[in-house]
């Protein structure tokens, strides 16, 4: 398994950082610590990611980690 600690700007529509965790908690300790340094940024999304391998993530997330060019270009 993957889990993918994310930091999102919803407003920008851009990946602000990813980091990739061997073990849930590490992940979610590491969230935990990010969330608290963007508490007063409402357009940023703080979230864990969980799959088998990053692929899967790539394609039920694929907002986090693709441009907005990038998901329009797939839904064409």
């Amino acid at each position: 398994m993957t889990n993918v600690l994310v930091v999102y700007d919803r407003s920008a529509g851009r990946l602000l950082d990813e980091q990739e965790f061997e073990h849930r908690r590490d992940a979610f300790a590491a969230r935990f610590k990010t969330e608290k340094l963007y508490r007063d940024h409402a357009n940023v999304e703080v979230v864990v990611l969980t799959a088998q391998s990053r692929a899967d993530l790539l394609r039920t997330h694929a907002r986090y980690f693709l441009s907005l060019d990038e998901l329009a270009a797939r839904m064409a």
